[in-house]
């Protein structure tokens, strides 16, 4: 059995005193509550149009609007939309088109290529379809550019460059009774009618930037992390940043895109400022090239199986002596219990869900000392190692993982700027201030994540329009309304990949492959009976909203404790969340039965 190092203590007197740390992590959470709560960030417009511009793709090829028909149209091109064209495929679907603003197949990967950009989630079970595309990753955890070119592969692999229209925006979704099919528009005037289709927007699309006073008057060079200036920088996201042996540059931000780049801008950079709100915590990584004896031995189902074996280290709760070997072993598997803080999971331990929680916390506040043991025992100086120590528990924040961040401040050309909590205090036009300091810059990053938070209609982007040309936004308007997260009553054969009202884990690309294989069934079946119309009755999607209401887990009390965050709406979290709380396992299972039953018969309207 591998080493759990969130494993409850040993019975007898404890190492630590747990009042001493509540105290502690919740006074660190108090003096960084702010009341303006998201308020405090601002979307990338104006001069900071980070959003609209792709500087990995020169200019828009001119091509005529297309008007033609196609089997189905995915709407997004990251792994969630290349999932549901390669099952729909796989399916049987010939005509199938993937339009995505991008330039090219990727998502997440597409946009961001910052420098030490990679996976925090093993690559050979984060990979889609790696059997299928007859590729084994380099590394245990893949750099971003080997994610961008696997990507890549699929689209290669199942033939979905034929139809793909790059650099265009759906603009609308319109439901035609008549002909019982979707007309869609974009914004190159496109109209193309299609009988499916999946929409797969991804969360981190959409960068965000701090509203610091002053920021519009800063006469430097910016950039979002997730459009790295290349241009600026010079290098590449593998390679020196060449550009910046004589910039002072700055970057806002420490969570944990910060943490992979700051090492190779502190490497090249003349000097580099490090502009700390809250630190991460950051685990050991060890990444290492993929054995190619290991390779060899791989037989058939080989990631199914890998893929499932972590799920069930991360998600499920088996009984003492139950758990199977851990294929991955690795600092999510071996941090489990911690994550069912915050993540549901399947529970078959008779423990007290109270005295689950107290031994939880426990160990919880261990693995935390080791964390911040750690900085000690890697940082040189003192001030500067007391600051980058997390005082908060384990899932507050999204662990993170680095041989080299905390590395990077024993350097004489890096300084850390912990503003105790405070934030950046302003902007000048050639200075980032802090604490009435002025620290000069060339040039500043900004490393402050995505806006996530937007209401689910919104977060599609445009507007759909089902039945009766009922728009999606009004049927959602009291919150979202779906069968398994997946379609909604009103709104026939349109299909929503994401972590809307289903089950997810840390590795969100095995539930989107889940989602789109399901999808996939259910659309073999319709076209194997000859149904047209495919979507939830009324009841079963009273029914599953019901069940998400009586399962979804109750985080309040956990995230409450939190140092702000995304994870909880900036210290701000609501009671419920809208997922199924028995977990991914229990809600993988369910899907199964689902459609081995009667389920199919809920969907299928003639």
């Amino acid at each position: 059995m591998p080493h759990d190092s969130a494993a409850p203590p040993p019975p007898g007197p404890l190492e630590f005193d747990p009042d001493a740390l509540r105290e502690r992590y919740r006074a660190e959470r108090d003096r960084r509550i702010r009341p303006d709560g998201k308020r405090q960030y601002r979307s990338t417009t104006g001069a900071f149009g980070y959003y609209v511009d792709d500087p990995y793709t020169t200019g828009t090829p001119d091509r005529a609007p297309l008007e033609d028909r196609m089997d189905a149209v995915i709407v997004g091109g990251g792994f969630g939309g290349l999932l549901a064209a390669a099952r729909l495929r796989q399916a049987g679907l010939r005509d199938i088109r993937v339009i995505d603003r991008a330039g090219d197949f990727g998502g997440t990967w597409y946009w961001n290529r910052y420098p030490g950009i990679q996976c925090d989630i093993e690559s050979y079970i984060y990979l889609p379809l790696l059997e299928e595309v007859g590729s084994i990753p380099a590394w245990k955890y893949a750099p971003g550019e080997d994610i961008r070119q696997h990507a890549r592969a699929i689209g290669q692999h199942f033939g979905l460059y034929r139809h793909a229209c790059f650099q265009t925006e759906v603009t609308g979704l319109h439901w035609h009774d008549t002909t019982r099919e979707w007309l869609v528009s974009t914004d190159r005037g496109d109209r193309v009618t299609a009988r499916w289709v999946v929409l797969s927007g991804g969360p981190f699309s959409r960068p965000k930037l701090p509203g610091i006073p002053g920021i519009e008057d800063y006469r430097g060079h910016t950039f979002h992390t997730s459009r790295w200036d290349y241009a600026y920088t010079g290098g590449h996201a593998g390679g020196g940043l060449d550009g910046l042996g004589d910039k002072r540059v700055g970057l806002i931000g420490t969570g944990a895109t910060a943490i992979q780049c700051v090492p190779h801008l502190g490497r090249d950079a003349r000097h580099l400022f490090v502009f700390q709100r809250t630190p991460s915590s950051v685990d050991v990584r060890a990444n290492r090239r993929t054995d190619p004896g290991w390779a060899r031995s791989l037989t058939p189902g080989w990631q199914r199986r890998r893929r499932d074996n972590f799920l069930l280290h991360v998600a499920g709760r088996p009984a003492a002596g139950d758990a199977p070997e851990d294929l991955v072993n690795d600092g999510w598997t071996t941090s489990a219990r911690l994550l069912r803080s915050l993540l549901p999971g399947d529970d078959a331990s008779p423990q007290d869900p109270e005295e689950r929680r107290r031994a939880g916390e426990l160990a919880d506040f261990r693995k935390m000392n080791e964390l911040r043991a750690r900085v000690d025992a890697v940082v040189h100086d003192p001030h500067a190692a007391e600051a980058l120590k997390p005082w908060y528990r384990y899932m507050c924040k999204r662990p993170t993982f680095s041989d080299t961040y905390l590395q990077t401040f024993n350097r004489a050309n890096v300084t850390l700027v912990d503003t105790e909590g405070l934030g950046v205090e302003r902007i000048t036009g050639n200075a980032v201030v802090v604490a009435g300091r002025a620290y000069e810059v060339d040039c500043l990053i900004f490393a402050t994540g995505f806006d996530i938070g937007a209401p689910p209609a919104e977060r599609i982007g445009f507007p759909v329009r089902g039945r009766a040309g009922r728009r999606l936004a009004e049927h959602w308007q009291d919150g979202p309304r779906t069968l398994h997260g997946i379609y909604s009553h009103g709104f026939p054969n349109l299909f929503h990949l994401g972590s809307l009202h289903n089950a997810v884990s840390v590795n969100f690309v095995h539930a989107l492959d889940e989602q789109a294989s399901h999808i996939a069934r259910v659309v073999a079946e319709a076209v194997r009976r000859g149904v047209r119309r495919v979507e939830p009755s009324a009841d079963a999607e009273r029914k599953w909203g019901d069940t998400i209401r009586e399962t979804a887990p109750d985080t309040h009390r956990f995230l409450a404790e939190c140092t702000p965050g995304y994870y909880n709406n900036e210290g701000m979290p609501g009671r419920r969340g809208d997922s199924y709380g028995r977990g991914p396992l229990a809600f993988h299972a369910l899907l199964k039965e689902w459609r081995s039953g009667d389920g199919l018969g809920e969907v299928m309207v003639t």
